[in-house]
Formats: C-alpha cells, structure tokens, sequence
C-alpha cells in the first residue's frame, strides 16, 4: 500500500498548519510550520521547513530547514520589534494589527512546478521561482528566478541552467506535472532513463 495518499496530507509529527491546503500525495516533514499556504500535487518538504504566505506548484522537492515567505518587520517606524503588531501580547486594552498582518499575508511567494529548493535556502516574499528552477542549500532568494536556472549564494544569483532553454521551453510546454497518476506511473521507466529530450521527443509525439 502506498504511503502517500490522494486523500489528504502526509503530516509528519509536530507540524504546525494554519490556514493552508494541499493537493494530492503531500508530505509535510517533522516539525514543519506552514501557514497560508497552498501545496499543488506531489510536493513536499522536509523537516523543520517554515513555510508562510506561498502558493507552491506541483512537484516541488523543498528540503529541511528552508524557508519561504520569510516573514518580515516594519522598517519605517521608530522600533521594529513585533509589539507593535502583536500588542495583544503585551497590553490587555490593545488588539493585534489586523491591517499589519493582512498586508503580510498579501506578500505571497510564488513556487513553480518541478521545482527544488536546497537545504537551509531562503525565498522572499513575492519571489517567483519559475518551473524547473533549482535553489542552492544556504541560498536567499530576493529576486525571481527564471525556468530552469539554478541560484546560489546570498543574494542568490544565476550559477547555470538546469535546461537549455529550448528544452525548457518544450518541457513547460508539455507539462508533465498536470498527467494524470496513471500516465505518470506509466511513464515512470522513462522519467528514469531518459535524458529530458529523449524524454521530449517520445512524449510529444503523443501529444500530436
């Protein structure tokens, strides 16, 4: 019997979830928080990710530690510090800054099919990864990446493509990720063995 299930979520133990929904066959590692957020099919994360106000594709392999949507603090206001919006926690005649957070939740990152996002990597808010983009462990992402590339550093910057972009462009076009689990299973061999445009010329042959 499989694991994952078309049903509802893979949650790991001590998963902190708010306010987010999930696709088809997802995971959810040990001790991750996600708040706001959408999962497409197939993706998942690993332990302890901390995901908030992001709308992630299908298929994207998000590992331990990183962290999307990170969630930032006033800059313009005399103190940074969160009682100015959480000051519920403090005074018992204050409430919370609704508009604060409402403005916070609308900063959503946006995370592309077939995605990977390395060990420990950070994504801003309002980031868009493209489909296919891939983000070096320890990365911060400040600015969107294209399709197919892969970033590194802090800030992140290109490093190469993962595809040319003539095959990127045919893989998107293709959008293997909306197949079906039934096609998908029976292509797995392929997804394997083929090199991406080996993999290309078999399958838009089909699609003609």
């Amino acid at each position: 019997m499989p694991r994952l299930s078309p049903n509802a979520p893979f949650l790991h133990p001590e998963c902190e979830i708010t306010d987010s929904r999930f696709g088809a066959y997802v995971e959810i590692g040990k001790g991750s928080r996600v708040a706001h957020s959408q999962f497409g099919d197939y993706s998942y994360c690993d332990r302890y990710a901390d995901i908030a106000n992001a709308q992630i594709g299908k298929f994207s392999n998000i590992a331990a530690f990183s962290r999307i949507g990170a969630t930032d603090h006033p800059l313009h206001t005399a103190a940074c510090h969160h009682f100015l919006y959480r000051s519920a926690d403090y005074w018992d005649d204050t409430e919370r800054d609704e508009a604060f957070f409402a403005h916070r939740k609308s900063r959503v990152a946006f995370i592309g099919h077939d995605t990977w996002i390395g060990a420990e990597a950070m994504i801003k808010p309002e980031v868009t990864l493209g489909h296919g983009a891939v983000v070096a462990a320890g990365a911060v992402v400040t600015k969107d990446v294209a399709p197919y590339t892969i970033v590194a550093g802090t800030p992140a910057k290109p490093l190469r493509l993962r595809q040319p972009p003539e095959i990127a462009d045919r893989l998107i076009a293709l959008a293997w990720w909306d197949w079906p689990h039934d096609a998908l299973r029976a292509a797995l061999t392929d997804f394997r063995s083929l090199p991406a445009e080996a993999f290309l010329r078999k399958y838009e042959a089909r699609e003609t």
